[in-house]
């Protein structure tokens, strides 16, 4: 080796890789997934996938047998990949890839492949190597809506990291700032704290900006993001965030941020303004509280996602908030919460269709909004569904609603 493992650190010196015990649990649980399915083996080679089950995201790809058996084939790098799979105590195999010629023979069988997350054509090539065994995507996305003891700390991680976040944007909110100017000492904190510049995204072709803020009638801006907020954005390529609009007395400003703390997302949303808010907006903002509640007391009840969604936008048309919930006619998002873990929309989603509930385990960000053509107001906190109810994984009360600056 040519390199100090030695350099693959956190802050402090920290050992920021998986624990062997959460690797050995997650393959275990997949391996009994597909011997449940009848399906003899897995190849999977995305790389937010490969970081669950293994501990590391180098290339190449993971066999997992339904027998238990897992062996991770690395093209590079094969030395950082058996370092962070745990060395001597990670519970697979971890070897060279060989050539593709020769991957089939190597594994000895036709593996399920991550249809539903390859492009075409790589899915194509895998198939003419490899064969057609069928698709593991779905396997794979179910075991991780239940997240363990270990990746709720994480969780609980991101949203403290979050809050000082918020914290930096309180102290440096004024009248004259631009809205790109309070993204950048926001990005900073994060940043210092080990974000490492990705927010994963399972539904193509979405980017995500992780620190939205649009103050006045930029929060009415339609984007090609799926949300109910995107702003502006600094430009057509980027049109998602904070731009270069300066913040005016009395406008609503939303800000909606995301933190990412060793791969598990953290996503809030709070409200500013300088100077007091007219009263319409204070109205707005407790019936998006109003609804937050309604719909998180409908998933501990264990009622199904749609439920919720069919609880939550009933209660804001009887509101009188129809055509401006989640968006503004043509441009509105029909969702009022979604999943979160390694990636920023996972399932299941508070939508009409998701008829099941969110498990326990399950976490999920939820966010009802209200979008006028001079502004945009509304909440969102993390939440995980545990026996006892659910428990905010983000700042819930430590933050405010809404603070003046």
């Amino acid at each position: 080796m040519h390199w100090d493992t030695g350099s693959l650190i956190g802050p402090d010196g920290e050992d920021w890789r998986v624990p062997v015990s959460e690797l050995e649990k997650r393959q275990s649980l997949f391996s009994s997934s597909l011997a449940a399915q009848n399906i003899p083996s897995a190849w999977v080679q995305d790389p937010v996938d490969l970081y669950w089950l293994v501990g590391n995201r180098q290339a190449g790809g993971v066999h997992v047998k339904s027998t238990g058996s897992v062996t991770q084939y690395v093209r590079n790098s094969l030395e950082r990949a058996i370092y962070e799979s745990g060395e001597g105590a990670a519970p697979h195999q971890v070897e060279t890839h060989p050539r593709m010629s020769n991957l089939s023979e190597t594994l000895g069988e036709i593996p399920a492949l991550q249809l539903g997350r390859l492009p075409a054509s790589d899915a194509l090539f895998m198939q003419s190597k490899l064969g057609d065994g069928g698709d593991c995507t779905q396997t794979l996305w179910d075991l991780r809506e239940v997240k363990s003891e270990w990746e709720i700390k994480r969780m609980k991680e991101a949203g403290m990291v979050q809050q000082l976040m918020f914290e930096t944007i309180d102290q440096m909110g004024c009248e004259g700032v631009t809205e790109i100017d309070l993204a950048a000492a926001a990005d900073e904190v994060s940043r210092s704290a080990g974000f490492a510049g990705h927010i994963r995204m399972r539904k193509w072709p979405m980017d995500c900006e992780r620190v939205v803020i649009a103050s006045g009638s930029a929060g009415a801006v339609p984007t090609f993001f799926d949300s109910a907020v995107g702003a502006t954005g600094p430009h057509p390529l980027a049109g998602l965030g904070a731009g270069f609009k300066k913040i005016s007395i009395g406008e609503p400003v939303i800000v909606d941020i995301v933190h990412v703390h060793r791969g598990y997302v953290s996503d809030m949303t709070r409200m500013f303004s300088v100077g007091p808010l007219d009263d319409i907006w204070n109205e707005r903002l407790s019936d998006m509280s109003e609804i937050a509640i309604a719909v998180r007391e409908s998933l501990e009840r264990g009622e199904d996602c749609s439920s919720a969604w069919n609880i939550g936008s009933h209660m804001a048309t009887e509101m009188g908030h129809d055509g401006h919930l989640m968006g503004q006619g043509p441009d509105q998002a029909r969702f009022l919460g979604h999943s979160i873990g390694l990636e920023l929309d996972e399932t299941p989603v508070v939508a009409a269709g998701f008829n099941r509930p969110l498990p326990i385990g399950g976490t999920m960000a939820i966010e009802p909004k209200v979008i006028h053509p001079d502004g945009a107001i509304g909440v969102e906190d993390c939440w995980v569904r545990t026996t006892e109810g659910m428990e905010c994984i983000s700042s819930g009360d430590d933050f405010p609603l809404w603070t003046e600056w």
